[in-house]
Formats: C-alpha cells, structure tokens, sequence
C-alpha cells in the first residue's frame, strides 16, 4: 500500500484538462458504437476491453499489490465497482427514453451529490470557493445541455414547455439520468477514499474489473449478444476502452488520491465543453451562442475552483 504524498507531480488543472478531452470523446464515439450495438453492451465492452488491457502490465508490476489487499480495501473496490457500473447502465439508458438535454443536466448533478455527502462520509469541507466554482459549472452544463433544446431568439430564450422534459417515458429516463449522476457520485467518494491507498493500476483494474463483470452479467441476464456485430463496432469498442476510459476516466481517478472529491466532480463537468469541442473538430458541429456561453462558465468555475485549491494546500 502507498502512503499519499503531500503534492501531486503534476498540476491537477492540466491533467484535468487532458483528462476532460479524453473522456468527452465518449460521446462522439459511443454515437458510432451505438448504431450497432445496446447501451449496455457498448459499456460492458468498454470496461471490459480497458481491463483485459491492463491486465498483463498489472501482472507484471502490481500483482504483488493486489493479492496483498485487506479484506476492507478490496470490499471498498467492489462498492466502487458497483458504483461505476450503475453509473454507465442507468446514465446511458436514459437516452433511449428522454432528450440528451435532460439527460446531459441531470446526470451532471453529481457535484450537488458529492458536495452534500463528501462532509457527512469523508469529513471533508466545501470551502467558499469551491461552491462558487462548483455554481457557474453547473450553470454552464446546463446551457449546453439546453442548447440541443432551446433557442436565443429576438432576445429571449425559447424552450419547449417544460411538461415535455417529463411527459411520457421521458420520466423514466430523467430517473434514470439523476441515479447516474447519484452512482457517480458515490463511485468518486468511495475512489477518494480508496485511491490514496493504492496505486492508480491497482485501483483501475480491480474499479473497471468489476464493474465490466457486473456489465457482462446484465447483458447475459437479458440475453442481448456480444458477437453478432461488424468489424466496426468492435474498432468503436476499442476506441472508448482506450481514450475516454483509459486515458480519461483514469486521470479522474489519478486526481482522487491528491485533491478533494468536491474538485474532481467539478472537473468532470467540461465533459459537455469538451465534447462540444471536439464535436466542432470532427463532425463539423458548429456550437451555438448558448453552448459557447456555457462552456465559458464552466471554464470559469474550473480555473476559480482550482486557484482556490492552490491557495488553501
């Protein structure tokens, strides 16, 4: 087991924001994957291709590590596992039955989660310049998330009626979206308490392994195949194993054994700013005045949530 070290190797801001470039691909490659397959098929092979991948170097440098872990780490592994798992199974469920809008802003109220829970399980505090950040953050997600939904025209802004967000399946899905920003949550506050125990590839494949596991068995329980699709989509899998998970989900992970989870949950909300981003790069999205706006507040909660960070350590 690691002791944590007072200072992290790199700034947490700048592994954040190649972490958020990393993950907002998910949205952009889970559209291609999910032309061929179900959502929960799309996540169980996402986290289950990100543990076969760690596999052989966990084997080779931390497996001492793992088969030493205390019956109470290796309980909290499974509990964050589980997290995760829920998290991908109700979040993107939800798409197949409310509007990404509604989706997008209720799986984002992760931070209120964690910030309501981190002082009761973690004992640790919400300072002032936290909650600040935290505020313009989610105020930019849900510009972006309502960009899809409403439009800035002559001076107002326009929206569907606000029954149509919950009309029909809509509210089953809008369920399903807040329980994934709930299991998100829980998933960061259990890795902040985990992580500065275990060195970051123990912590992932033990995290994405069981959580692929609990995936793979909710895909057999509702008999929903693993090999009927084309070459494609197995491309499209591997790609979300390696650049929003691997590389993007971990460097999250990473942050959980130096900063407070209250600034890590914040960070993940540039996911609709880098996925607007990136959208502009490679499918020619041009973002709206409500999407540039928002994504400035986030930027905005980011930078004040982390220089006030930097002025408390």
């Amino acid at each position: 087991m690691n002791d944590a070290p007072s200072r992290p190797p790199v700034s947490p801001l700048l592994a954040f924001l190649w972490g958020i470039l990393a993950i907002s691909s998910g949205s952009i490659l889970a559209r291609q994957a999910l032309q061929y397959a179900s959502p929960l098929v799309v996540s169980a092979y996402r986290l289950g291709i990100a543990t076969f991948i760690l596999l052989p170097i966990v084997w080779l440098r931390k497996r001492h590590e793992i088969t030493a872990l205390r019956r109470k780490d290796f309980a909290l592994a499974i509990l964050a596992g589980l997290f995760l798992a829920f998290h991908f199974a109700s979040w993107i469920s939800s798409l197949m039955y409310t509007t990404v809008a509604s989706s997008v802003v209720l799986v984002s109220t992760s931070p209120l989660w964690v910030a309501l829970f981190a002082p009761i399980l973690l004992r640790e505090s919400i300072q002032r310049g936290t909650v600040v950040g935290m505020l313009l953050a989610l105020g930019g997600t849900v510009l972006v998330g309502l960009s899809e939904s409403c439009q800035w025209l002559a001076g107002e802004l326009r929206c569907p009626p606000w029954q149509d967000f919950f009309a029909g399946q809509a509210l089953w899905g809008d369920l399903l979206a807040l329980f994934g920003g709930v299991f998100a949550a829980f998933y960061l506050l259990v890795g902040r308490f985990l992580r500065p125990r275990l060195s970051l590839l123990s912590y992932i494949f033990v995290v994405y392994g069981i959580a692929a596991l609990v995936l793979v068995v909710w895909v057999g329980r509702l008999n929903l195949s693993f090999v009927s699709y084309p070459p494609p989509a197995f491309g499209w899998f591997v790609a979300l194993a390696i650049l929003p998970q691997l590389l993007g989900h971990s460097t999250f992970n990473w942050a959980l054994r130096y900063v407070p989870t209250s600034f890590v949950s914040i960070a993940l909300l540039g996911e609709p700013l880098g996925s607007t981003f990136l959208a502009y790069l490679f499918l020619n999205e041009t973002p709206t005045a409500m999407q540039l706006f928002g994504g400035g507040l986030i930027l905005a909660g980011l930078v004040i949530s982390s220089l006030y960070q930097k002025n408390s350590e």
